[in-house]
């Protein structure tokens, strides 16, 4: 079976440099940042869920920080 393939791009910060590890059923991916690279299709899916995840902690974080002291 042909694996989809994508481009994908992860940002090189000064707050992230590193390279980012991913593994999926056992099969493992280093994805260098700040350069174009094309992974499985799925790689890019568990990358994308990884983003959102944090978004949905960095706002449970801000409302909890907000509901402080109330």
């Amino acid at each position: 079976m042909a694996v989809k393939k994508v481009k994908i791009k992860l940002p090189l910060t000064r707050n992230e440099k590193d390279d980012v590890y991913v593994c999926v059923n056992g099969e493992s991916f280093l994805i260098k940042r700040g350069e174009t690279v094309e992974v499985p299709d799925y790689v890019a899916e568990v990358l994308q869920h990884k983003e959102d995840m944090l978004a949905v902690a960095m706002e449970f974080e801000a409302q909890a920080a907000a509901n402080v002291g109330k």
